[in-house]
């Protein structure tokens, strides 16, 4: 399900401003897994009452959680003047150095070696994660770090 693509337009940029990466953050299948597994709860919980009133909460609490999964799902887009990471915006020109972290190393960036001032769109579900630096002499947060499922596809495009 993950999008990723090279200079793909994109009509909701601004400017019409060619897409060099995009990426959307989409929950993994495990996760659909456990929200089957808790809107299947309802059926536990309403069963004394009828069956029928158990398998329509079921059904509701699935849909409930797929909505709020979905909308909550954010996407990582960069174009030759932008880059956005979920609803975070910044120019290019304040984005320096970019790296990417996998296994023991990403967890060490989410965790001992974080700054607490970083702005942070990660995901459990995806372990990769690259730490993108902010050069805004007026910004306080010293680097952005995100979930992806490409870090060196974004990466290159975010050095190159």
């Amino acid at each position: 399900m993950p999008e990723s693509s090279a200079a793909v337009p994109a009509s909701n940029t601004p400017h019409n401003a060619t897409v060099l990466f995009s990426e959307k953050l989409w929950p993994s299948f495990w996760i659909w897994l456990v929200a089957a597994g808790l809107a299947g709860a309802g059926i536990l919980v309403f069963a004394p009452i009828s069956i029928a009133a158990g398998i329509t909460a079921a059904v509701v609490l699935f849909v409930i959680l797929a909505v709020l999964l979905v909308l909550s799902t954010p996407t990582i887009s960069v174009t030759a003047g932008t880059l956005r990471v979920g609803r975070a915006t910044i120019d290019r020109g304040f984005v320096g150095a970019a790296e990417a972290f996998r296994g023991a190393e990403a967890t060490a960036e989410r965790g001992t070696r974080l700054n607490g001032l970083a702005f942070m769109c990660i995901r459990g579900w995806i372990d990769p994660v690259v730490r993108i630096e902010i050069t805004d002499p007026s910004d306080r947060t010293p680097y952005w770090l995100a979930s992806s499922r490409h870090p060196d596809q974004l990466v290159a495009v975010l050095n190159g």
